[in-house]
């Protein structure tokens, strides 16, 4: 009796499902690099601003990060965004790059890291509206259900950590203004990313931050001379991890995932720059803060189901 043997067909080493879920962790592992260095340079504006205004910190944090990008840039030999994405570059670099950091930096003069933290992610909740109008990312029910658990805490946080309450003070009204500047810039970058390389990107909107701070120049300038030599070293960190590195991360993020689920992870940003703040700069966090803290936590974690 003759038998034939069946021959089993190849198959790949990794299910199908891990295979599928490489981008998705690759995506995760990506915002987690940027909320980590984001969180820290709420911690070195902070710093760098006892010497340095607003608008000379962004110039110099700018000027750092674009030079970086840039050698990557050209090594790699990246396409730059096609003239088309002009409009969008220029939308993106200014509110993000330029007027964000302006208004952040001088807001940290008048408000502790901590606290700033918690206003501008009040930017997510805009983000997520933002994307589900402009971009028509729509509005999941885990999506709206982890934004408002996280904004509770982020609310939390900003009173505990505020010593009279979250007051409509000047400090606190350009928070606003970077959050809202920053969601608008999310908006404008995401479409970019589906015709260039997040790299390519965050490297022409950076440049034009750059550009819309120029005339910062002279006070950089004269603010340098009589800068201490920590102030640069944070300077040269905000423009070469914060800026350069954490936002190619973002983008390269943001192409694998909504700008609205993208918006409501960075709520991981405030406990982050909270505990960076009490280990660096002494800032110790009141004990309602760990609640908003895990709040914070759980509303990032409920934007990622579903």
């Amino acid at each position: 009796m003759n038998t034939q043997t069946q021959k089993q067909p190849i198959t790949d080493d990794h299910p199908p499902g891990v295979a599928a879920r490489r981008p998705e962790l690759a995506a995760v592992a990506a915002a987690l690099v940027t909320v980590v260095l984001w969180a820290s340079a709420f911690v070195g504006i902070r710093a760098a601003g006892e010497d340095f205004t607003g608008g000379a910190l962004s110039l110099g944090r700018l000027l750092v990060g674009s030079l970086v990008l840039g050698a990557f840039v050209l090594a790699r030999r990246e396409r730059l965004p096609p003239r088309p994405d002009v409009p969008g570059l220029l939308i993106c670099g200014l509110l993000w790059f330029g007027v964000y950091n302006v208004a952040l930096n001088e807001a940290e003069r008048r408000v502790d890291a901590g606290t700033a933290a918690m206003l501008v992610n009040v930017g997510p909740i805009l983000i997520a509206l933002l994307a589900g109008l402009i971009l028509h990312e729509g509005f999941p029910r885990s999506l709206l259900v982890g934004c408002a658990v996280a904004f509770t805490g982020v609310v939390i946080i900003g009173v505990a950590t505020s010593d009279n309450g979250v007051m409509a003070s000047w400090g606190t009204a350009l928070c606003l203004l970077a959050a809202l500047t920053y969601a608008g810039g999310v908006v404008a970058q995401k479409p970019l990313l589906t015709r260039s390389s997040a790299l390519a990107v965050t490297w022409s909107a950076c440049t034009v931050g750059v550009v819309a701070c120029l005339p910062f120049a002279p006070t950089l300038m004269n603010e340098l001379g009589e800068a201490r030599t920590s102030t640069v070293a944070w300077t040269l960190y905000l423009g070469v991890g914060p800026t350069a590195l954490a936002f190619t991360t973002w983008g390269y993020a943001l192409t694998r995932t909504t700008a609205g689920r993208m918006g409501a992870v960075t709520y991981l940003v405030p406990p982050l720059a909270i505990a960076m703040g009490w280990a660096v700069l002494a800032e110790t966090p009141p004990a309602a803060a760990f609640l908003g803290g895990a709040l914070c936590l759980a509303g990032a974690a409920l934007t990622r189901r579903g």
